[in-house]
């Protein structure tokens, strides 16, 4: 399993993926970090995210579309939880969420299940995040395809995506 680390901005004119030239828009400091992904995973693309790149599982954050309806939500939460639905919808103000279909979520945000980024969606949804990740240096989120992930600040993330901070992880 390979596996690259670059720190600073991404290459200006480089065209990557949405997710990147959002970053690369917003002038924020990233680390991009580039893997393959093991042959079998058994417990889903953030685990083994962690496990590949030797990183706290706490620190390597999913992204999971949910809908009430006809809205739909990003919550996201670290590789080491679960997503507690009533939170998310609490946090929403709604009456209650379910975990979207991978092919409805692959066709609203332009990205594949496993690669899907809170980042450069191709539409913008109320994007929930875990209150865990503000107390963490470095959160990595999914840079926008299977293999790609984005180290940011919390604070930057936040500041850049709109994010919300909540409690919405079940440990």
């Amino acid at each position: 399993m390979t596996r690259k680390k670059k720190t600073g901005q991404y290459k200006a004119g480089h065209t990557g993926t949405p997710a990147l030239v959002a970053l690369e828009a917003a002038n924020v400091p990233f680390t991009l970090y580039e893997y393959e992904h093991s042959q079998t995973m058994e417990h889903g693309y953030a685990q083994d995210t962690a496990q590949i790149l030797g990183i706290d599982p706490d620190t390597v954050f999913k992204t999971l579309m949910v809908e009430s309806g006809k809205d739909a939500f990003i919550a996201i939460v670290p590789a080491s939880a679960r997503l507690n639905l009533k939170s998310v919808a609490h946090a929403a103000g709604v009456k209650s969420v379910a975990m979207m279909e991978p092919a409805r979520a692959e066709k609203l945000t332009g990205y594949v299940t496993g690669g899907i980024s809170p980042l450069g969606q191709k539409h913008q949804f109320p994007i929930f995040l875990d209150e865990s990740a503000v107390i963490a240096d470095e959160i990595l989120i999914s840079g926008g395809k299977r293999s790609l992930s984005v180290g940011i600040a919390p604070a930057d993330f936040i500041a850049i995506s709109g994010a919300r901070v909540a409690d919405i992880a079940q440990w």
